[in-house]
């Protein structure tokens, strides 16, 4: 057996399908300097006398079904560097002494039950660069040794039960790109010295009970893109220096106690997608220079005091979820503002209204504008329409010219070599994203069958849970026989594309011949499946009004693709299995493998004049 081999340094047998319990025998490798059986269905308790391998640097184990506690002589170790052991079920507390005596650099013992208070000496020599341990049963206080732990670049401590204040000194992390202190019961504030964070790139902060003002520093974290404050108990004004944050793309500070007005600086974050002010004490009118935030995908100012008018440029926003209700807004509500959220997006402001025209287009029960103005309103809109179709006209024309001028001189570029705006996330990886999701390439390189949710004509596709991110997403495996031509394809169409129905594509990637779709994960499969789905007593899963909101949602998203994109998507192959339902049964398009733009893009126009599943034409030919 392995345990004979008295010189053995080194043990790697990870991703295989081994079974059963770690032989006691193990101890016997005096030798052993790295054991790695992770990602494979092993279970029982560690023998103690695996803690006493003097000589261990690296140990994981992750993705196992092991139970019980960790043996107390890992903390009497002086070598060990790596050590994970994530997605098991240990319990019991942590040894009080690990880490004390070793120079970790990495430890991830997420999604665990372990319990009682948090290690102490995990940075005790100053190496340790990833401290991850979300989802256990941690409680009491974060102790104070993790003030000096200067070289810290990843903390994720968020799903626990810990409280009290943060030590002062951990909120000033040279090199830490990511802080997540979520889910837990954390109280106090964001310390000034917040600013000292230059490299940080997610502070998550959420469902704590942290109070107090922002600090004005937040604006020194240029490198920030997601800032996640929701459900705390904040409070004065959000600082204007939010305003200087060029990349961030996520901004949540729903359900705190901010008040004061919006600052107008929040205009001027050029990336910003998502925004979230809902349900705190903001007065004030919506700043004009939101109609100017081209990336704004979502737009929630909701359960505030804002008063004033609706700015009517946010109509020229491609916004797929707008909230504004339960505010004290008055004026006329922009007749696309209503198309896109519907009354529940503005009900609670009294003081708004519809022209007629409006409401017999969506058919609002909202209270219609003065009939005089209300004319105005339509013959405006009328020439508005005119204007817009008129110049319309004129940028297709001249688009046209540019296209045909510029085909004359280029070739079809080499489609697996020539992914424009790729970045090398490994030597033998190229990664094209197109929403800030995080995940590693071996994520998606170690696609496990046993998530295997589906297969179909362009590839296969796997359920995959998120270390980093805490997510869950969708990978699709292009099929090698045409996986360029269908990367290529839904690179252009999805990852342009901004709209609540229409599936988000988070990234792709390549791999020599292998090509990969990382996918928003939708709960509920696809339509086909739900409607011969029963529930109990033999009665169908989706009662009629589901089915409503089903076709209602497909067809907006099929409406935005025809007639709000440019040039026009048409999907060629909308059918029942193409129609994904996320856990709130809205539907989303996915499968743009064989669609093709209005005027023929060479990356996606490779297919035939007729496309999509064999037997009949979809719709979107029509």
């Amino acid at each position: 057996s392995i345990s004979k081999l008295q010189n053995l340094y080194k043990i790697e047998l990870f991703q295989n399908n081994l079974t059963g319990e770690i032989p006691r025998e193990f101890a016997n490798l005096t030798l052993l300097q790295e054991f790695d059986i992770s990602l494979n269905q092993m279970y029982g308790e560690l023998p103690p006398e695996i803690g006493n391998l003097k000589k261990l640097t690296v140990f994981h184990l992750y993705n196992n079904n092991f139970s019980g506690e960790l043996p107390s002589g890992f903390g009497d170790l002086h070598h060990l560097m790596a050590f994970s052991i994530y997605r098991n079920k240990f319990s019991g507390e942590f040894p009080e002494k690990f880490g004390r005596f070793s120079p970790l650099n990495s430890i991830d013992i997420s999604e665990n039950k372990f319990s009682g208070g948090f290690p102490k000496y995990l940075c005790e020599n100053g190496n340790l660069k990833y401290l991850l341990a979300l989802d256990n049963n941690f409680s009491g206080e974060l102790p104070d040794t993790y003030s000096v732990c200067k070289s810290l670049e990843r903390l994720r401590i968020n799903q626990n039960h810990l409280s009290g204040k943060i030590p002062e000194g951990l909120w000033a992390l040279p090199y830490a790109k990511m802080m997540d202190f979520s889910d837990n019961d954390f109280s106090g504030g964001i310390s000034p010295h917040i600013g000292v964070s230059t490299s940080l790139n997610q502070l998550i902060l959420l469902n704590n009970q942290f109070s107090g003002k922002l600090p004005s520093d937040i604006g020194r974290l240029t490198q920030l893109e997601r800032l996640h404050l929701s459900n705390n108990d904040f409070s004065g004004k959000i600082p204007s220096e939010v305003g200087t944050l060029q990349h961030l793309s996520s901004l949540f500070l729903e359900e705190n106690s901010f008040t004061g007005s919006i600052p107008v600086e929040l205009g001027r974050c050029a990336r910003l997608v998502n925004l979230n002010l809902a349900w705190n004490s903001l007065s004030g009118s919506i700043p004009d220079i939101f109609s100017q935030m081209s990336t704004l995908n979502s737009l929630n100012l909701s359960g505030n005091k804002l008063t004033g008018s609706i700015p009517k440029d946010l109509q020229k926003l491609k916004l797929s979820s707008i909230d504004l209700s339960n505010n004290q807004l008055s004026g006329r509500v922009p007749s696309d503002l209503l198309t896109m959220g519907g009354d529940r997006a503005f009900v609670g402001n009294k003081g708004l209204c519809i022209d007629e025209y409006s409401r017999t287009r969506v058919n609002s029960g909202m209270a219609v504008c003065d009939r005089v103005d209300g004319h105005k309103g339509f013959v405006r809109h009328k020439l508005l329409m005119f204007c817009i179709i008129l110049s319309a006209l004129v940028v297709v024309l001249c688009g046209l010219l540019l296209v045909s001028y510029w085909n004359s001189k280029l070739t079809e570029p080499d489609r697996e070599t020539d992914l424009g705006g790729e970045k090398e996330i490994d030597p033998k990886w190229k990664l094209e994203s197109f929403h800030p999701v995080e995940f590693d390439a071996d994520e998606i390189c170690n696609l496990d069958e046993n998530n295997l949710i589906g297969s179909g004509g362009t590839g296969k596709i796997y359920r995959l849970d998120l270390k980093k991110d805490g997510g869950t997403v969708a990978v699709k495996q292009l099929w090698k026989r045409n996986g360029v031509k269908v990367l290529a394809a839904e690179m252009e169409i999805l990852g342009k594309i901004r709209h609540r129905n229409v599936l988000k594509l988070y990234a792709c990637l390549m791999k020599g011949g292998s090509s990969f779709l990382v996918l928003e994960y939708m709960e509920n499969g696809n339509l086909f499946e739900a409607l011969h789905r029963e529930i109990k007593g033999g009665q169908p899963e989706l009662d009629w009004q589901q089915r409503y909101r089903i076709a209602l949602g497909t067809a907006k998203g099929l409406a935005y693709l025809h007639h709000d994109c440019f040039p026009s998507i048409i999907h060629r192959d909308i059918k029942s299995t193409n129609i994904l339902l996320d856990e709130d049964y809205e539907p989303k398009i996915a499968d743009f493998g064989v669609s093709k733009t209005a005027e023929g893009s060479l990356w996606v126009s490779e297919s035939s004049c007729f496309a999509g599943t064999y037997g009949y034409m979809a719709p979107g030919e029509f």
